[in-house]
């Protein structure tokens, strides 16, 4: 038999092969239709919870000034329901609630690092990351999950922490729902995490300004909020009052967020998509019949031909 001509292809089945199999594409951990629902119900919920002051009339009281515990009693348990929701569909296994677990613990660690200091928060960029990597329904679950650990961590639980999971949970979310998950790669996918890191750090500060903007009073009429006032009213005074009082801080959050997304993220990415690889969420699991009904005679057999 003659050898085959040189260049001429070679089966990848071949053990001779020294061509290497190209690697399995990084599966995220999916997110099923329950925990899809439940997710859908908390986003809505956080909505309401969010705006409502803003279509509230004068006689409803100060918007949050005493629903706060309450949201905070049926927030946090629906919080909780999406994580179980995930579990329940088969979205999360152990390996997976396992790395939630270790990224949580990361994150709620690095938050303490600048949060006092001109709105430095180096987690925004860990929430990007895990987001692009994991999936929506992995950083969702991630970010809530992260500021109730820091919040414990930190002291800092109070009637703002479930509207702190609700915000971080969108902010991640937002990450795993960017386009070109399996196929942007490179300069352009940094640039694009960066960019949405970028505008993500300001929407978070907006979002939480809101829910605390309605409580305050005793500011000048510009920038302070009206209940019962039209809609168009109080918006132009909320924007008015962001940019007197948050916009330096959330410019610190989103500069710190691009410079580490643009030096540390190459590595991280492909930290958190070998650790995906490696884990292979969510395989299928299965049993050959044919293999269990040959092994059990022969081990049957080989105990037999030793009592006899």
């Amino acid at each position: 038999m003659n050898p085959p001509a040189t260049g001429s292809p070679v089966s990848p089945r071949d053990p001779g092969n020294p061509v290497t199999a190209p690697r399995p594409a990084t599966r995220p951990v999916r997110i099923g239709p329950r925990a899809a629902a439940a997710l859908v119900l908390v986003t809505l919920i956080g909505v309401a919870a969010f705006g409502w002051p803003l279509l509230a009339d004068r006689q409803s009281g100060l918007a949050h000034s005493q629903d706060a515990p309450w949201l905070f009693a049926a927030l946090l348990p629906l919080l909780v329901g999406v994580v179980v929701a995930t579990i329940a569909d088969q979205g999360m296994d152990a390996k997976a609630v396992a790395m939630l677990g270790v990224l949580a613990a990361v994150g709620a660690a690095l938050r303490p690092l600048g949060a006092g200091t001109a709105g430095l928060e180096p987690m925004f960029f860990l929430m990007v990351l895990s987001g692009r990597v994991l999936g929506p329904g992995f950083g969702f679950v991630l970010g809530s999950v992260t500021m109730f650990a820091s919040a414990l961590l930190t002291g800092g639980v109070g009637p703002w922490m479930p509207f702190q999971m609700l915000a971080m949970g969108w902010f991640s979310l937002g990450a795993g729902l960017l386009p070109g998950p399996h196929r942007l790669r490179g300069r352009a996918e940094l640039l694009m995490l960066a960019a949405y890191g970028f505008a993500g750090s300001f929407a978070y500060g907006t979002v939480m300004n809101l829910q605390g903007w309605v409580l305050l009073q005793g500011m000048g009429q510009g920038v302070s909020f009206h209940p019962g006032e039209p809609l168009g009213a109080n918006l132009a005074r909320f924007a008015a009052y962001c940019l007197a009082t948050s916009v330096g801080w959330d410019l610190g959050r989103a500069v710190l967020t691009v410079a580490l997304t643009l030096t540390i993220g190459p590595t991280l990415l492909r930290a958190l998509r070998r650790a995906t690889r490696k884990a292979a969420f969510d395989a299928p699991v299965s049993f050959d019949p044919e293999t269990e009904n040959d092994a059990a005679p022969s081990r049957v057999r080989g105990t037999n031909d030793r009592e006899a």
